[in-house]
């Protein structure tokens, strides 16, 4: 009796497996295609992101693991312009986020710091404006922040120094304000890190108060 039972739930067990990945197929599909409805895609690259596909896993420049969930999304030098959307932070295994060299403009979402399986973040390159979000910091899996060649204006936030696994990180040419830290992760950071932004005033001096706490403009 127990073995006929066991086979009555197995097919219930699978199908449910099936729903709950196909569900979440749908959530990362209708991300994706949210990015592509916000961008300007004037050389098609985005042509294969067809909405009525389950899976986004058969669209170019998408990458998946073996569950079907997307792990990498490869746009870099795409020609693409328009704004980033925060539906992106619900991918939730992506590792790869290659936006670099593009037009894209406008802020860059809070919602991505809960890519919680992020490795690399590259959005050099474009014309984002807008604060650094520190919820940023929430990427414990992140290895590479490449934000360089925006317009980025505020302070660099405080918090971004819990990266523990930042071995890359590159804020040069934008507008950024205040001081740098020198702290947890961004000791081993050079200031060829923050070059080029004109009213940053150097680093951060230990053992004094400091006078731009956080990450706010």
């Amino acid at each position: 009796m127990k073995i006929c039972a066991m086979f009555h739930f197995l097919p219930a067990f699978l199908l449910l497996s099936s729903l709950s990945a196909l569900t979440k197929a749908n959530i990362e599909g209708d991300a994706l295609y949210a990015l592509r409805r916000a961008v300007k895609d004037p050389n098609g690259v985005l042509a294969s992101w067809d909405p009525t596909l389950v899976d986004p896993c058969t669209w170019f420049h998408v990458t998946c693991d073996g569950d079907n969930r997307v792990t990498r999304l490869d746009l870099g030098n795409a020609k693409l312009s328009g704004n980033l959307v925060p539906e992106l932070g619900k991918l939730e295994r992506l590792q790869y986020l290659e936006l670099y060299m593009n037009n894209l403009v406008g802020s860059i979402p809070e919602e991505l710091g809960g890519l919680k399986s992020l490795v690399s973040l590259d959005l050099y390159h474009n014309n984002l404006t807008g604060c650094i979000p520190a919820s940023l910091s929430k990427l414990s899996n992140l290895k590479f922040l490449r934000l360089n060649s925006n317009n980025l204006t505020g302070r660099i936030p405080r918090e971004l120094t819990k990266l523990g696994n930042l071995k890359i990180l590159d804020v040069s040419h934008n507008d950024l304000c205040g001081t740098f830290p020198t702290s947890g992760s961004f000791s081993k950071f050079s200031e060829e890190s923050f070059k080029n932004n004109p009213r940053l005033e150097g680093p951060e001096l230990m053992g004094f108060v400091r006078y731009d706490v956080g990450g706010s403009c």
